[in-house]
């Protein structure tokens, strides 16, 4: 009866049922939408392209669109552009001033960097969707099929390819003013979930027509396993390290507290999911460059780059994570300004002298806890990989780890996290007994 009272006592408040149906309506357009075929392509003669994105990188990012891109859906681009469009913005503020003080001029610089990453975003858009179209005439030449001739058709496509792309990223946006969650996150999230039952249902259906014995033996040990690489994620995303500091005086309100021991915490992965997200938009810059087609005219190496099972990708892959962490978590974490914030509030480290040094200390152990984080979160990313060579199908060891894992548990963490602070904040009980769901930014 807990999980039906928990329903109720959501349903019962007024913003959190409203913000809840209107996620709800918008994921609803989103997915209709995934359906649209663009106008003058044949439904039926998509047999090749939905082939191509059974297996490697393509495959992911038919599983970032929901399916949308092997079905040639005006919502083909997906969300991609966009997130590859603020990894480029966020570069930027590190290696331009003039992006370096955008970012210090609070919320006025914020909506300037987010108009600048929307103008980027059209850019790339406008060079994607042509080839996104010149692939797709090559898979649909392969099912005796072409695309309508004519400059005017690649144009229109093109605008309605890149429109879509934009408007996934309206509803995003209104799903994060509006609704429940991250909107883009939770994008993401959905296109992930309708893959799921697909990808179980055939391997049920491969387990169970093999030959060999202990077919479906083997499915039960692949459901245990990934519910074991799920309870590593979920402890990667919440994982946290307390560092003691001492308050002379703590005010709370007008009372005051001598001499409480207070905690800072630092996250093993501060950075959350973005490290992989940011990797994983790189690593699509290969399958674009090759153009989608004609993997076998292409040598060893770079066919190495294209499967996510190839030793070039999973390393690649892994580096770029471990940097990405490494300058995500440099970008989030300020050690001089919790040391100054420290300072302000009469608070210390025990041995450790206020200001400068304290940020020092600070920053040393972010570093030595982020490593083994970044190794952790590498790790898990390339686990689909080794998942697919003990004999896993492609669409399901997907599920094993990577991009898609990780966004799922933290989009469904930090979703459920909100969801229980409007009920703690009307004074109702939380979604847990044991205690507060810790989202990626935690719950302290």
């Amino acid at each position: 009866m807990s999980a039906v009272d928990t329903i109720k006592n959501i349903w019962k408040i007024e913003d959190l049922r409203s913000r809840i149906l209107t996620t709800l309506l918008l994921v609803t357009v989103y997915r209709f939408g995934s359906f649209v075929v663009l106008p003058g392509i044949d439904p039926d003669a998509l047999a090749g392209l939905q082939s191509q994105t059974q297996s490697g990188l393509l495959s992911l990012l038919d599983m970032f669109s929901g399916g949308a891109f092997s079905h040639a859906s005006i919502f083909a681009l997906g969300i991609m552009p966009y997130i590859s469009a603020s990894i480029v913005i966020q570069l930027l503020t590190i290696a331009v001033p003039k992006f370096q003080k955008m970012q210090k001029e609070g919320e006025s610089g914020r909506r300037k960097m987010n108009q600048y990453t929307r103008y980027l975003t059209v850019a790339i858009l406008l060079f994607q969707a042509p080839s996104y179209l010149i692939n797709l005439n090559v898979q649909l030449k392969n099912a005796s099929s072409v695309l309508p001739a004519g400059i005017w058709f690649m144009i229109s496509s093109t605008i309605i390819l890149a429109a879509g792309s934009m408007f996934i990223m309206w509803l995003g946006e209104r799903i994060t003013d509006k609704g429940i969650g991250n909107g883009i996150s939770f994008i993401i999230l959905v296109g992930i979930i309708a893959r799921l039952p697909q990808a179980i249902t055939q391997e049920f259906i491969l387990k169970f027509t093999e030959k060999a014995a202990g077919g479906l033996v083997l499915f039960l040990v692949e459901i245990i396993v990934l519910l074991m690489v799920i309870a590593a994620a979920i402890l990667l995303v919440q994982g946290t390290r307390k560092v003691p500091v001492q308050y002379a005086k703590r005010i709370v309100g007008e009372k005051q507290y001598g001499g409480a021991r207070q905690y800072i915490p630092l996250k093993i992965n501060a950075s959350g999911v973005m490290p992989i997200i940011f990797a994983q938009a790189i690593m699509f810059i290969p399958v674009t460059i090759v153009g989608y087609s004609h993997m076998e005219s292409v040598g060893p190496f770079v066919q190495s780059f294209l499967t996510h099972t190839g030793w070039g990708y999973n390393v690649t892959f892994a580096i770029l994570i471990i940097a990405f962490t490494y300058f995500y978590t440099a970008i989030t974490i300020q050690p001089n300004q919790m040391a100054e914030d420290m300072k302000r509030n009469n608070g210390f480290i025990p041995g450790i002298k206020p200001g400068k040094k304290t940020a020092e200390y600070l920053d040393e152990i972010m570093s030595r806890i982020t490593l083994p984080g970044s190794m952790f979160l590498a790790l898990i990313a390339i686990m689909p990989a080794f998942a697919s060579i003990f004999g896993v199908g492609q669409a399901f060891s997907q599920f094993f780890g990577g991009t898609s894992l990780l966004i799922l548990v933290g989009v469904v963490l930090d979703t459920l996290q909100q969801v229980e602070s409007h009920l703690l904040m009307r004074h109702y009980d939380g979604l847990l007994k044991s205690g507060r769901i810790k989202g990626r930014s935690g719950s302290y």
